[in-house]
């Protein structure tokens, strides 16, 4: 199980090779949300995402034997992209299991970064874990999970441990720390690092509407599954449930979930450039909309909004702009 003392591990051997992202803020959002609302943006984070801290600090913790092997990963795209600039800064081999119908951009940029991209259709026949089976067995690669995968969770815990030092620079004491959920990975370790160094900021989960697996698990203190797990704006964070690491960690330290809409999406990444200038991907985008358009849900104070990742499709970021993109 993950804690404290691991994630300041990672944090160790993560330093001098992630980017430190800053807590970034305008009046702008402050106005429309009305109150002040303060932006990590992940996605400027190597890859263009949070996922990075949470490949290096996985492949930097194995055993010298187990990582020259090479390792296997499971993405629709922001955790290949983080393992695979992982393996290569480490000279590593690794294998990256996607589906199909993922971002053309993830797939490109995750071979273009030296691994091995494996498709599959998730909406039939092999299933990832059989083929992630059949490819473990043959290569003994090490197999890193997106989510519920201590290290992995460590690794993205780096990103509290960094709200905590900022948040107390700028006075913040008391506030809600609004995250992209998927499997909860990112959540669970934001949450873990939050209790340790700044116990009066709580992480909350935000999902997209028909994807609130999150949501649900803690409303009704049991995990819940998607009923579908694919076919979403926000692809980056659709998983079928929360993870059986995960979910106890949120269960213990988190407030409700927050759930909004594809609209509401598609405005934040509009907002997000016209204010901040951030290219931010549906996905990464679901916190910040929950902090501007949800005050009413996540109480009256300072929010704090994890930008989770920017790697977006050029036809999704036109329809953002298109439809959201005036600033009156």
């Amino acid at each position: 199980m993950s804690d404290i003392d691991m994630i300041r591990a990672a944090a160790a051997r993560l330093r001098g090779h992630a980017r430190r992202t800053p807590l970034l803020s305008s009046p702008f959002l402050d106005q429309i949300a009305g109150r002040r609302v303060w932006v990590k943006p992940e996605c400027l984070q190597h890859t263009g995402s949070f996922k990075y801290r949470g490949g290096y600090a996985a492949v930097s913790a194995l055993e010298d034997r187990a990582r020259a092997r090479g390792v296997l990963a499971f993405s629709s795209g922001n955790h290949a992209q983080g393992v695979a600039l992982a393996a290569a800064q480490h000279g590593v081999p690794s294998v990256i299991i996607m589906p199909s119908d993922a971002p053309e951009m993830k797939i490109a940029n995750t071979r273009a970064l030296g691994a091995e991209v494996v498709l599959y259709d998730r909406a039939g026949g092999t299933t990832r874990e059989e083929l992630g089976d059949a490819i473990q067995n043959e290569r003994n690669l090490t197999l890193i999970r997106p989510y519920d995968e201590p290290e992995v969770i460590a690794g993205q815990g780096t990103t509290g441990l960094e709200i905590a030092e900022d948040a107390a620079e700028f006075g913040i004491e008391r506030a809600d720390v609004l995250v992209c959920c998927g499997g909860g990975g990112l959540t669970s370790g934001i949450a873990l690092a939050l209790e340790a160094d700044a116990p009066g900021l709580t992480a909350r989960p935000c999902e997209p509407e028909g994807f609130d697996d999150a949501a649900r698990s803690l409303a009704t203190g049991t995990i819940q599954r998607n009923a579908r797990t694919s076919g979403g704006l926000c692809d980056a964070i659709i998983t079928p449930q929360p993870g059986d690491i995960t979910f106890p960690i949120m269960q213990r330290l988190c407030g409700p979930g927050l759930v909004v809409s594809d609209e509401e999406v598609l405005r934040a990444m509009a907002l997000a450039w016209g204010r901040l200038k951030l290219v931010v991907e549906p996905g990464g985008a679901v916190a910040l909309a929950a902090a501007l358009f949800h005050t009413g849900q996540s109480g009256g104070g300072d929010v704090i909004a994890v930008i989770s990742g920017g790697n977006v499709d050029a036809g999704i970021f036109q329809r953002s702009l298109t439809s959201y993109g005036t600033l009156d």
